[in-house]
């Protein structure tokens, strides 16, 4: 079955040079550069204008150091104007950027590395030393471009290939279903998997969002995970680097994002659960306001109500928080805002229906079909569940990427061929209600079949979360299906000294038993904290914690 092509011309740096006309001495990256003496943050910045000469003078270098159409290029670059000016020199040659988290831990990194096969390699030192103490990952690569001084290793420094002056650099006709990036899921719920994105993917996912969100051009964004601040060239806004470690969102220094946001007039900020919660915290505590503010959108992970309803005391007029749905192989293809989740489906959530994570947007379609392991080669109507039954979400449409890098049992696995359109599989668990609303239920791999049924992580968590002194919880499954034990572990509000754990026990085993939902589960463990992932801090490693809880059943 042959899915059908659409090979127009379209290359995604064409956005920045269509910015760089229409508004060219507008800010395009502003960056903190230190403190003044009287510890007031110092900002640097790049024009639109600058930005898209900058990538030029890049593109032109990089083609002469062998950089070119089809190049797969390992690009370990901090958050700041090199990041923007390389990432767009890269698509303006038709390279093609290899982008891996280096939050998911070394190993697991280098291993994404080397199965993308990587020609090239741009980095700043400590990455290219990595490279060096670990060369049979990086064996394929042929040049080497250091960002500062190379060391003992050698090749080109990004001084040395920055052409100039300034010529103005025409970039290659690439087609919409051209390769653009390889970009690695975080692992977090499995093994980390390449996905190419194309030049036509980032194309509707810009259409989408700004559509979606009605994002204006005179607008300023404070992009707290990095990959997302590539959008922002493309869709006129002004990004505002944080000064932060973008690794560590829940560990980030409240003080330092508000002064961002109010010092710089930001008016959209991306965060993390974690992140949000974190700063919602310490502002909602002090009574902040950011008035500049039009939207947050935060996205990663679940987001509760109770995280939304803190940070939304922050806001002012009719700004909004808005929560996203989507994976790396697929976003955004689901929106909510906190106005409908506040007033309306958060009641819910707290009562163990799952999280709503609203409609689908414009010329997405989603369906929730069957639960099962195993692959699906044909999309038959029959797949589909009624409203209101809980199955997979999968989802169709031009923003969703049709396959993994050189990974054809993870296509089969999430891939359905249906005529001319392709669906994916997003491996999370959910259910439709009458208005269209989408509820999202916990991930596939998670759901927990014991002999009285089976359960579902975020209706069963939800329960539990209601307690005051829990900060979250976590459903695992000890032994096999169907016959598996379930155990709900607990982790304490962080200021909470854990005393008193009897009477709190009693406390939600009555919560328990009041939900059709919880009744059977009759184990509840006790961790000072979850593992979770290291990009959004919030998605927690269930597999861990079931390893964890069976050991500690055993003794």
């Amino acid at each position: 079955m042959q899915l059908k092509n659409d090979n127009k011309i379209v290359n995604i740096s064409s956005y920045l040079k269509r910015m760089a006309g229409m508004q060219p001495y507008k800010r395009a990256v502003v960056y903190p550069v230190g403190q003044d003496e009287y510890k007031r943050v110092a900002y640097s910045h790049l024009t639109f204008l600058q930005l898209d000469h900058e990538s030029d003078c890049y593109a032109h270098g990089l083609e002469k150091a062998g950089i070119r159409r089809g190049t797969r290029t390992v690009l370990m670059v901090k958050p700041g104007p090199e990041f923007f000016s390389l990432t767009f020199a890269i698509f303006k040659v038709g390279a093609i950027p290899v982008v891996v988290d280096p939050g998911m831990g070394i190993g697991r990194m280098l291993l994404c590395l080397k199965e993308s096969k990587p020609d090239a390699f741009i980095g700043i030192p400590v990455a290219h030393a990595l490279r060096i103490l670990f060369p049979k990952y990086f064996r394929t690569v042929k040049t080497s471009i250091t960002i500062g001084r190379p060391w003992f290793w050698g090749g080109l420094a990004l001084r040395h290939i920055r052409q100039m002056p300034w010529q103005s650099y025409d970039a290659v006709k690439t087609t919409s279903d051209e390769t653009a990036a390889i970009l690695f899921t975080t692992g977090s719920t499995g093994h980390a998997k390449g996905v190419v994105y194309t030049h036509g993917m980032f194309d509707a996912q810009i259409r989408h969002i700004k559509s979606h969100f009605n994002i204006a051009e005179d607008e300023i964004d404070l992009p707290t995970f990095p990959l997302f601040a590539l959008f922002d060239p493309a869709l006129g806004m002004t990004a505002v680097i944080p000064d932060m470690d973008p690794t560590k969102p829940a560990l980030v220094n409240p003080e330092k994002i508000i002064e961002a946001i109010i010092n710089q007039g930001v008016t959209n900020m991306f965060a993390s659960p974690a992140l949000l919660n974190r700063v919602g915290r310490y502002g909602k505590s002090k009574g902040i306001k950011l008035p500049s503010l039009k939207r947050v959108v935060s996205a990663g992970a679940p987001v509760s109500p109770s995280n939304i309803e803190r940070f939304a005391s922050m806001l002012c007029g009719d700004a909004e928080i808005h929560t996203p749905y989507g994976a790396t192989e697929a976003v955004p293809v689901i929106s909510i805002s906190s106005d409908e989740i506040l007033s309306e489906t958060g009641k819910l959530s707290e009562q163990g229906y799952g999280i709503c994570v609203g409609r689908p947007l414009d010329e997405i379609q989603v369906c929730i079909i069957k639960i099962t392991d195993s692959p699906i080669e044909k999309w038959s109507e029959e797949l589909v569940v009624p409203d209101g039954e809980i199955g997979e979400i999968t989802v169709s449409g031009d923003l969703v990427a049709k396959q993994y890098f050189e990974n054809t049992w993870a296509d089969a696995l999430s891939k359905i061929k249906d005529e001319d359109k392709l669906w994916h599989r997003m491996g999370d668990l959910g259910w439709m209600d009458k208005k269209g609303r989408i509820w999202f239920c916990g991930r596939k791999n998670h759901r927990v079949i014991t002999e009285k049924g089976t359960l579902f992580t975020i209706p069963c968590e939800a329960i539990y979360n209601n307690h005051p002194r829990v900060f979250r919880s976590a459903l695992v499954g000890i032994g096999s299906p169907p016959k598996q034990r379930p155990v709900i572990c607990i982790e304490l509000e962080p200021r909470d000294s854990g005393g008193k754990k009897k009477q709190l026990m009693v406390e939600l085993f009555a919560l328990a038993k009041k939900s059709a939902l919880t009744k059977n589960i009759d184990t509840i463990l006790f961790k000072r904290t979850f593992p979770v992932d290291i990009r959004h801090n919030s998605k927690i490693f269930r597999e861990k914690l079931a390893l964890w809880a069976g050991k500690k059943l055993i003794k």
